[in-house]
């Protein structure tokens, strides 16, 4: 079993960058494979990116290719999100998520997730 708590999150103005962290505890971080999701308002909590094990394969939702990136720092049991040119439209809670095994299929599915951190808000101001 793994604990995940998310920080770094705040009211950031639109172009403007933050950087997620979530710091695992517990079974050892290097065994999962790491994901973040968000959850705005009235919808449905939504894939962000995932990553591989060692760091080596990164992924991500097609609305924030190109601006988030994700990486992990298994030394030290923590996951990033670099976020760059924010929009408001990326406000949002943004969740932690770890599962044990993760076929390619299925990444972006909540539901392959066996962990998940408490969340962090991210506002984005226009």
């Amino acid at each position: 079993q793994v604990q995940l708590v998310e920080s770094g999150g705040g009211l950031v103005q639109a172009g403007g960058s933050l950087r997620l962290s979530c710091a695992a505890s517990g079974r050892t971080f290097s065994s999962y494979y790491m994901g973040w999701f968000r959850q705005a308002p009235g919808k449905e909590r939504e894939f962000v990116g995932a990553i591989s094990k060692n760091g080596g394969n990164t992924y991500y939702a097609d609305s924030v290719k190109g601006r988030f990136t994700i990486s992990r720092d298994n030394a030290k049991n923590t996951l990033y999100l670099q976020m760059n040119s924010l929009k408001p439209e990326d406000t949002a809670v943004y969740y932690c998520a770890a599962s044990v095994t993760l076929p390619l299929t299925r990444l972006t599915m909540r539901s392959q997730y066996d962990y998940w951190g408490q969340g962090t808000q991210v506002t984005v101001s226009s």
